[in-house]
C-alpha cells in the first residue's frame, strides 16, 4: 500500500514483494504438479488386443465377434482397441490354441476336437445326441457349476470366455443317400471330432480325418463319400452344395467351441478393464446360440439349390441310430473312467442340463 502525496515506496515494500512473488510461483509449481496427477481422458492409456480366428468376415459367428468388440471399445470408451484377424489369415484352425497359449494372439476361438485330447470333458458334449441345437448346446457349457469345476480347468494358460456349439450335424453324401444304418456300411466320412470318429465307425462306416476346407475336394475327386457336418458348415462355410447329392437329416452331434484368451494377456489389463471383458459376456448364451441356429434353415436352402436332396430318417431308423449313439457314448464314458477323470459325473451333469434348457429352447429334434 502506497502513501497518500507520495510517490515512495513504504520501507520494506520492494522486499516483501520479492518474497510473494517466489511463494506465488511456488504455489502456482505445486498446483500444476498435483494436476498432472490427476487422469484425464486424454491420459487414458490404450490397450490393443488381437482377435484371430478361421472363418470368414462374413460367417454369422465371425460378425458377432466384430459386433462384441465394437461394444467393449465404446463402453471402455477407447481403453479398449480390437485389430481382427479373421479367415485362417495367422495360420490352419488347428493351430489357434496354440496361439493364444504362447500369446501370439490375445484372444481367438478354437475348436476342441482339433487338439485331440487335451479337452476330454469339455468333449463330451460332442457325443451322439446329447444336444439338440446350438443354443442348448451354449446353455450346457457355461452352466457356472459345470465350468468352474470341470471345464475351464482343462483349458490351460488361457482364460475361458465362453463355451459354445454350432448347431446339430448331418451325414452328407456325395453319391449314396443313407436311410438306414446298413446304407452306411463302407463308406468313407470325414469326422469332426474323436467322438464322432468313434461313432461312424459304430455305424459300419470308415472314419477319415482332414481338414474342413478339404471335405468337397476330396469329395469331388470320390476320395471322400462324405462328411458329418452341419447345414450352416456344408452349405455356406465349405461350399459343399455342389459335391452333395444327399443330405441325412440326423441332428445327431455338435462339435464344441471356446472363445479364449491368454491368461497374461488378461491379466495385464486393469481390473476396471478385466470386469468390463468378463460382464460383456454374460447372459448372452440365447444370442449366440441364435446366431449359429439360424444358419442351419440358410445353409439348407443354399444346399438344396444347388442339387441336394434332403433326407428324413424314419422313427424307427432314428431310434437305432440312437441307440447306437448311447454305446458310443457309454464306451467314451467308460475309457475316461479308467483314466481317472469323473466323465461319468461330467456327462450326467451335461444330460440334466441339456433336458431342462430342450424346454425354453430351439431344439431342431423337436421339429
Amino acid at each position: 500500500m502506497t502513501q497518500h502525496g507520495s510517490n515512495k515506496p513504504r520501507a520494506g515494500g520492494v522486499g516483501r514483494h520479492r518474497f510473494l512473488s517466489a511463494a506465488g510461483a511456488i504455489t502456482l509449481v505445486a498446483s500444476a504438479a498435483a494436476l498432472a496427477l490427476v487422469p484425464t481422458p486424454a491420459m487414458a492409456k490404450t490397450y490393443e488386443l488381437k482377435i484371430a480366428h478361421f472363418v470368414t468376415p462374413k460367417h454369422s459367428y465371425s460378425k458377432w465377434i466384430e459386433k462384441w468388440a465394437k461394444e467393449l471399445e465404446a463402453k471402455s470408451k477407447g481403453e479398449l482397441k480390437f485389430k481382427i484377424f479373421p479367415g485362417a489369415q495367422l495360420g490352419p484352425p488347428p493351430k489357434y490354441y496354440d496361439m493364444v497359449r504362447r500369446g501370439q494372439v490375445d484372444i481367438t476361438w478354437i475348436v476342441h476336437g482339433f487338439t485331440a485330447g487335451l479337452f476330454p470333458l469339455t468333449e463330451l458334449s460332442n457325443l451322439p445326441y446329447l444336444v439338440g441345437s446350438a443354443e442348448i448346446g451354449i446353455k450346457v457349457l457355461n452352466d457356472k457349476m459345470l465350468r468352474s469345476k470341470y471345464l475351464d480347468r482343462e483349458h490351460k494358460r488361457v482364460k475361458v470366455l465362453m463355451l459354445f456349439t454350432h448347431q446339430p450335424g448331418n451325414i452328407n453324401t456325395a453319391k449314396r443317400p443313407v436311410r438306414t444304418i446298413a446304407d452306411i456300411k463302407g463308406l468313407r466320412l470325414r469326422f469332426a471330432s474323436p467322438t464322432i470318429r468313434d461313432f461312424i465307425a459304430a455305424l459300419g462306416g470308415t472314419p477319415v480325418g482332414l481338414p474342413p476346407t478339404r471335405i468337397s475336394e476330396d469329395m469331388q475327386k470320390g476320395t471322400l463319400d462324405g462328411a458329418f457336418i452341419d447345414y450352416g458348415g456344408a452349405g455356406i462355410a465349405f461350399k459343399m452344395g455342389p459335391v452333395t447329392k444327399y443330405t441325412t437329416e440326423m441332428y445327431s452331434y455338435v462339435a464344441s467351441f471356446c472363445l479364449c484368451m491368454n491368461q497374461r494377456s488378461f491379466n495385464r489389463l486393469p481390473a476396471s478393464l478385466r470386469a468390463l471383458i468378463d460382464k460383456s459376456l454374460i447372459g448372452r448364451e440365447k444370442e449366440v446360440g441364435h446366431a449359429w441356429d439360424k444358419l442351419d434353415p440358410i445353409g439348407k436352402k443354399i444346399m438344396m439349390k444347388a442339387g441336394m436332396t434332403p433326407i428324413k430318417l424314419t422313427p424307427a431308423e432314428d431310434k437305432k441310430f440312437r441307440a447306437i449313439g448311447a454305446k458310443v457314448a457309454e464306451a467314451k464314458i467308460a475309457e475316461l473312467e479308467k483314466r481317472g477323470l469323473p466323465a461319468r459325473a461330467v456327462y450326467k451333469m451335461m444330460k440334466a442340463l441339456a433336458a431342462k434348457h430342450a424346454a425354453t429352447s430351439r431344439n431342431f429334434w423337436a421339429k
